[in-house]
């Protein structure tokens, strides 16, 4: 048994539909398919009326939804009553952090947070998104921070978590200036010679926001991907070396906009380039039973009266 197969098993029942569950789980819906599948052969009997459309459950099926939630709640409370056990551990808040956002925004948000909030300890796990949001859902961490728009949103269910919104990101083209001040590379390109292009990796968060802002633009757009990675600090510093054009959120390159290190590649009237996300933090709400870790709870309390500012 992997509890994985129970919290696949609940999305499929809530959704009704292996092609968006398997979306929402971030895995193809073959592998998707073969997990229930691997559920069902451990419980041996059928879990899944295949043969209704919207798919739905079987009576067997009901009765393991049910026991799923609660098996599922039991573990996490007994990870957070273990973890309570350790005076240490209450005292280490533990954050999960997209590597983006663990590169640049992590490090002066901490430096603000021990200014205004006081002394803190932390713990960062940098991940890409998707493991992230699983170490929130898994009760493997007290906090995830990560970027939020609403074409790219990811499965959090509201009855369980609470968000509170840190500020905003833009993400915005950016390339090396030449010898006069001007972008080597500047959009949109054209058909018979394309500009070099440094894009994220499949299936990376921020890949999918910046095909979104391609897919949306109403200027056509000619690129040559000639390189890619899944972290952004990866993609400037190709960006640095004159490699091409990047999109990059404006807390990995404020400093170097300012040193005139990198320029804006998006001219004057294409604004429609840019994107505007949210940065918010999450957590799963305190149900009561589990024992609260005190400064996780203080800071989250802190955050939630400051984030009007």
């Amino acid at each position: 048994m992997d509890t994985k197969w129970l919290e696949d098993f609940i999305s499929l029942a809530e959704t009704r539909s292996f092609s968006r569950s398997a979306q929402l789980r971030h895995v193809t819906q073959p592998a998707f398919s073969r997990r229930i599948q691997s559920l069902e052969a451990w419980a041996g009997t059928d879990l899944v009326d295949r043969s209704s459309y919207p798919t739905k459950l079987t009576a067997a099926g009901d009765t393991l939804y049910d026991q799923s939630l609660e098996m599922l709640r039991a573990l996490q409370s007994t990870r957070a009553m273990l973890r309570g056990h350790t005076s240490a551990g209450q005292d280490v808040i533990e954050f999960a952090v997209p590597h983006t956002l663990a590169f640049t925004f992590f490090p002066a948000w901490m430096s603000m947070l021990r200014q205004n909030f006081g002394p803190i300890k932390s713990r960062l796990m940098a991940q890409n998104v998707h493991d992230a949001v699983m170490r929130l859902v898994e009760g493997s961490c007290d906090l995830l921070i990560a970027y939020f728009h609403s074409s790219q949103p990811f499965q959090l269910d509201a009855s369980r978590y609470e968000m509170v919104s840190l500020g905003q990101e833009v993400i915005a083209p950016y390339a090396k200036p030449d010898t006069e001040g001007k972008p080597m590379f500047e959009l949109p390109g054209r058909a018979g010679q394309p500009l070099p292009y440094l894009g994220y990796a499949p299936g990376a968060y921020l890949g999918m926001v910046v095909d979104q802002i391609l897919k949306q633009s109403k200027t056509a757009i000619h690129l040559d991907r000639v390189y890619e990675t899944d972290m952004s600090e990866g993609l400037k510093a190709m960006a640095l070396e004159g490699h091409g054009i990047a999109f990059l959120p404006h807390s990995a390159i404020k400093k170097d906009l300012r040193s005139k290190r990198l320029v804006s590649a998006c001219p004057e009237g294409m604004s429609d380039l840019t994107m505007t996300m949210d940065l918010r933090a999450y957590r799963e709400k305190p149900t009561g039973k589990e024992a609260n870790k005190g400064a996780a709870q203080a800071l989250w309390e802190y955050l939630v009266a400051n984030s009007s500012t």
